[in-house]
């Protein structure tokens, strides 16, 4: 008998089994999440699109609805008043995110808050009739802008969240950080939840304390309303049961026990080490949906910098933690709704057929710039890995009439000439730039090779520096290997050379670039047989006259000033010379203390009479973008080709760029998402209020003939000799016993001052 019903059981595992495998192939072929219902992740937004407005406020909670996937889910973080009543605030302590502190000037007060003195103030303090009537919600977070503060947003209660925005939320989170703090004072969070729960749809109830979770468990409908356990630092003490959450991590068993999920910081998930770099993902998510439990990522903002394994790209961080070959977490908590957005319904799990539209071309600036040092193998090797079309060449000219692909003909800045033996060859040009200089055309080919090469940090004012551990790797490259690298590349589409100070060059240094670029382009094979596309781009007509008379090439001309429009004579005379035309952002999306103003009509000029136009320079970090923007890279990105109808984007993330060509969205046509149709340029300044303002700026000049002519480049002539620092003309200098260069003290000084500057910044 014993043995039948062991048959029996074991039997009826297997068919267990069976139909379980079943199902989880079924569910494998219709869906390629992994989340533990295969469902696509939530969207939560913290206090509503809290990256721009005030956190929780009417604003906030209205942008997410308008900028996020349909079913984004409202987050408050739920405060007591003194009357009972429930406030959405990010703090328990409401001087950060409302103007409480200078109405209310004498009642700030101390109070233990976990076991920790804490000064402030808070709700318990004050009614609701106080607060909402009286204060407003105002940005907490400093590196935000603060000029929405002024429009004296209300303080929202629970019920206001649901019944004044418009269109109504699909869904509500409300957060209870604080049960203990309330129940001290004889506030009842448990009381204002189960009330609340009756009259409004509670989705979602996260805390980090047990006690709380486990006090409403069976009194709220565990189908109607999912609890989540939060968990804070895993050193933390959890207030109610006195472990700490990294205990607490290591039984998901008893989470279960009162909970349906949990709330993780994202390094829970995704940890980083002391130098902001990504270690080897925990098994967290799959642990938790092995015991059933779905698990929701916190901390996502756009405006910190991130991980360097992302290159400052939010939608990036996201798909780590949605698309990749392990686990997909259930839901992200963000600031900036959009991004995730964008990157659960656009982003992730590519069509097999959504290999990049043709808009826009992608064009390398200094290589993959962002991630390795521009102009070095690295970067150029990085920036065809990420998908650019174009890699581009700004060429240089060492002094024995070899051209390189150097970022600038000043080595100081891209390189570490200034604390090498080359540190004596610093003079001044004043042709190029106001200051002394290491320059290009002072050293010889085999003297630039020497040279360790640093990584630009174009925001560095902002303490936000570039991928560190690549600081010094790479090597320059010649043109000719550069051309050589391009021309072995199946996947890109062809190249882009710079070309300046010719004029310079020719007159006071008997260099002709333009003849050394014609001359590597021929040698190296790029002679309109390699099927690849060659584009000269210069902000120099006379460069590109004589590029013309000479080969056929695409001839970009770049307008190296903020223009609003183009007469249509000047585009007739770009057109003589040029094919394409290379233009700044703001010459496309003026911009007023970082927020976009309009959208001028230089685009449409040109486009007008033929010819693309290419943009420059798109960069990740979020310092770089207006506000407009929501400091995501791809959100500017897209503005730009939907909006701004550009033809494609210079950058020095060409990964960002590329990856935007294939984002599934694309293809949607007339039905493409909010969250990637373009901004509209000028609409977050309409919201400010007037005395906050920023003041109003003169428009940008129209470009005109004058400012497009240029004199035919001089004859090379036999070089002059280089300026010394104090202005007077140097002879050459003569050789010491060591066989270096005897200076004068002028140069020496400057030297050693231009040495510490370098260290300085470095």
């Amino acid at each position: 008998m014993c043995t039948s019903r062991a048959a029996v059981l074991l039997f009826s595992l297997l068919v267990s089994s069976a139909i379980s495998a079943l199902v989880s192939a079924q569910k494998s072929t219709t869906t390629p999440w992994r989340t533990l219902s295969g469902n696509p992740p939530l969207v939560i937004a913290r206090g509503g699109f809290s990256g721009i407005f005030p956190d929780s406020s009417s604003a906030a909670y209205s942008l997410a609805l308008m900028t996020s996937v349909p079913d984004v889910v409202l987050w408050c973080d739920v405060q007591l008043t003194k009357d009972g009543a429930g406030i959405c605030a990010p703090d328990v302590k409401l001087e950060n995110s409302t103007s409480i502190a200078s109405l209310f000037k004498d009642m700030g007060k101390t109070y233990s808050v976990n076991g920790v003195p804490t000064q402030g103030w808070f709700s318990i303090d004050f009614t609701l009739n106080d607060l909402a009537n009286l204060c407003t919600v105002i940005q907490g977070v400093y590196s935000r802008t603060s000029k929405f503060d002024g429009n004296l947003f209300p303080i929202f209660t629970v019920q206001d969240v649901v019944s004044q925005l418009k269109p109504r939320p699909r869904a509500l989170w409300l957060n209870i950080q604080h049960d203990m703090f309330f129940t001290q004072h004889n506030l009842s969070m448990r009381s204002f939840v189960i009330s609340t729960s009756r009259s409004v749809v509670i989705d979602y109830i996260s805390s980090p304390e047990v006690g709380f979770l486990r006090s409403i468990a069976g009194r709220v409908s565990p189908t109607r309303t999912k609890l989540i356990f939060r968990f804070m630092g895993q050193d933390d003490i959890e207030p109610s049961i006195k472990q700490t959450y990294g205990s607490l991590l290591k039984n998901l068993t008893f989470i279960k026990t009162f909970a349906s999920g949990i709330l993780v910081p994202k390094v829970y998930i995704w940890p980083v080490d002391v130098n902001n770099y990504l270690q080897a993902h925990t098994s967290l998510v799959s642990d938790a949906h092995k015991a059933g439990l779905t698990v929701f990522a916190a901390d996502f903002v756009n405006d910190v910098p991130l991980s360097y394994n992302y290159s400052f790209d939010p939608v990036a961080e996201t798909l780590s933690y949605i698309d990749n070959d392990a686990f997909s977490v259930d839901g992200v908590l963000s600031d900036f709704p959009i991004t995730p957005s964008a990157a659960i319904d656009c982003f992730a799990y590519p069509s097999k057929n959504s290999s990049g539209q043709a808009m826009p071309l992608v064009i390398s600036l200094n290589g993959a710039s962002g991630d390795y040092p521009g102009c070095t193998d690295l970067a150029y090797s990085q920036a065809i890995s990420d998908g650019a079309d174009i890699i581009d060449c700004p060429v240089q000219m060492s002094k024995d009439r070899i051209p390189f692909c150097l970022s600038s003909i000043n080595l100081i800045g891209s390189s570490n000439v200034a604390t090498t033996q080359f540190r004596d060859r610093m003079t001044t040009a004043p042709e190029i730039q106001s200051g002394p200089g290491i320059f290009s055309f002072s050293l010889n080919s085999s003297e630039i090779q020497q040279l360790r090469p640093v990584i630009a940090s174009p925001f560095s004012q902002y303490k936000i520096f570039r991928n560190p551990a690549n600081r010094n790797v790479g090597n320059f490259l010649s043109l000719s290997s550069f051309l050589t690298l391009a021309k072995n590349s199946s996947s890109i589409s062809g190249v882009l050379i710079n070309i300046e100070n010719a004029a310079y060059l020719a007159k006071d240094q008997s260099l002709s670039i333009t003849d050394a670029v014609l001359d590597a382009l021929s040698k190296a094979g790029f002679n309109n047989q390699t099927g690849k596309k060659v584009m000269i781009k210069s902000t120099n007509s006379s460069v590109l006259m004589k590029i013309k008379e000479n080969a056929n090439y695409e001839l970009v001309y770049e307008v190296d000033e903020n223009i609003r429009d183009a007469t249509n004579a000047t585009v007739l005379d770009i057109k003589d010379f040029a094919d394409s035309v290379v233009v700044k952002k703001t010459s496309v999306f003026p911009t007023n203390e970082a927020f976009l103003t309009g959208v001028t009509d230089v685009v449409t000029k040109l486009h007008a009479f033929k010819l693309p136009v290419y943009v420059q320079t798109f960069s990740n970090e979020f310092v770089s973008q207006a506000w407009d923007f929501f400091s995501d890279a791809t959100v500017e990105v897209n503005s730009f080709v939907m909006g701004g109808e550009i033809d494609g984007v210079i950058t020095d993330f060409p990964k960002t760029s590329a990856s935007y060509k294939r984002n599934k969205c694309l293809a949607l046509g007339s039905k493409i998402p909010a969250y990637m149709s373009p901004v509209q340029a000028g609409s977050l300044l309409e919201v400010i209020p007037r005395p906050v303002l920023p003041p109003a700026q003169a428009p940008y000049p129209v470009l005109t003939e004058s400012d497009v002519a240029e004199p035919p480049l001089p004859a090379v002539q036999k070089a002059l000799a280089p300026t010394a620092t104090d202005g007077s003309t140097a002879e050459a200098p003569s050789q010491g016993k060591s066989g270096q260069p005897k200076l004068p003290a002028g140069i020496l000084l400057s030297s050693v001052v231009m040495l510490l500057v370098t260290l300085f910044l470095l």
